[in-house]
């Protein structure tokens, strides 16, 4: 054995311990998730310069798709190579899939006693709480003008009103994005359609008479339309599982996007939890697989293109366009999920005192997750006749 394959080796186990780490203890989002990967492999383990790292954040936010779980797939390319984002990609993301898994597992055999639903009755709103307070946060970045407000205001309605096709709304608003933005005449450059294709492309309905298989396109499809947070396939995850399935009630809907919020790693992590409660074990594997999967094609076929050509009009136009529509429908599907989640007077309060308290003071998911809970566990059985989302 060279000595270059011992090292090449030893890079590859080095990289999977430390991806297998940050999944375990990834909690707080994806901008906490970014920062720590910038502190510990810039200035700690020296991996790349300060400037790779930026680069690598940058090409990805203009990526659909998950952005810490991009970012860490990105930089295990950098370090490791093409077989090294894959080992990266999925280490990072085998912590969150045992742990939602086993949440899984609990909730199918555990989800009718009476003080798991008091916990849900009071976690609840404050989900919507955190979608609306991460909305917030979102739009603080991307939202930059009164064009991008009209397309937030339009998608919002067409998410309340028609509940419409969600690819439908970015395809549209990416098109208006390159209109006003950019330059449609002048001849794009090769990286433009690669960009689009994966946002746009339908995939087909059903392959198969299978659940498996319909978990793993739904997912799949899924998983390309994540653009500008993981929160945009909310309503349509609420479209497909509830409306177009039945795979799935209100309810459980609701549960599932907390899951996936008070867990490490990223809100599409919910995929594992609807996977274990449509088909068990073998769902939940097949539906993490079909969510995360354009994230790994986009990062290694997409990502190098798009770093040389980011910078193009048109380019940025259909990002604009598609960031606005994302606001949009995270907006709209808190109206959806709201009519679910807030039934009483208390799950009112309880959702108004979280929004207060992520605006005021920098709480975790998890401690207000866990204080909601609580709330519900002592509450649900002195007021069980007025929730109404207990039938």
């Amino acid at each position: 054995m060279t000595t270059t394959t011992v090292r090449e080796r030893s890079r590859m186990a080095e990289l999977a311990l430390y991806f297998l780490r940050l999944g375990f203890l990834g909690f707080g989002g994806p901008v906490a998730l970014v920062g720590q990967m910038e502190r510990e492999l810039v200035n700690d383990k020296k991996w790349l310069s300060r400037e790779q790292m930026r680069e690598s954040i940058a090409i990805c936010q203009s990526l659909p798709g998950p952005l810490a779980i991009q970012v860490g797939i990105y930089v295990a390319w950098l370090r490791c190579g093409f077989w090294g984002a894959w080992l990266g990609g999925w280490c990072f993301i085998l912590p969150n899939f045992v742990i939602v898994a086993a949440l899984g597992a609990l909730y199918v055999y555990l989800g009718d006693l009476q003080p798991v639903t008091g916990i849900f009755y009071g976690v609840s709103p404050a989900v919507i709480a955190l979608i609306l307070h991460s909305c917030y946060r979102l739009a603080k970045l991307g939202m930059e003008d009164w064009l991008q407000w009209t397309i937030a205001a339009l998608c919002l309605a067409v998410t309340v009103i028609v509940q419409a096709e969600v690819a439908l709304l970015f395809i549209g608003a990416g098109v208006i994005g390159i209109l006003y933005y950019g330059n449609p005449f002048r001849r794009a450059p090769a990286a433009f359609p690669v960009v689009l294709v994966p946002v746009a492309a339908p995939m087909a309905p059903v392959a198969t008479g299978s659940t498996l298989g319909k978990l793993f396109l739904f997912f799949l499809k899924a998983g390309a339309l994540t653009f500008g947070s993981g929160l945009v396939i909310v309503p349509f995850l609420e479209q497909g599982l509830v409306q177009q399935y039945g795979w799935l009630d209100q309810r459980q809907f609701l549960i599932a996007v907390a899951i996936g919020m008070i867990s490490p790693g990223p809100v599409v992590i919910t995929a594992t939890f609807v996977g274990y409660l449509v088909a068990g074990f073998w769902g939940s594997l097949v539906s993490t697989i079909g969510i995360f999967l354009p994230s790994f094609l986009l990062v290694l076929i997409v990502a190098p293109l798009l770093a040389r050509h980011r910078g193009n009009a048109n380019v940025q136009g259909f990002i604009k366009g598609a960031y606005a529509a994302a606001i949009g429908t995270i907006l709209g599907a808190c109206i959806l999920l709201g009519k679910i989640a807030i039934g009483d007077w208390l799950t009112t309060a309880i959702g108004v005192a979280s929004l207060a308290v992520l605006f005021r003071w920098k709480v975790s998911n998890p401690v207000l997750i866990a204080a909601t809970a609580v709330v519900g566990l002592v509450a649900y059985p002195l007021l069980q006749p007025a929730w109404v989302m207990v039938r």
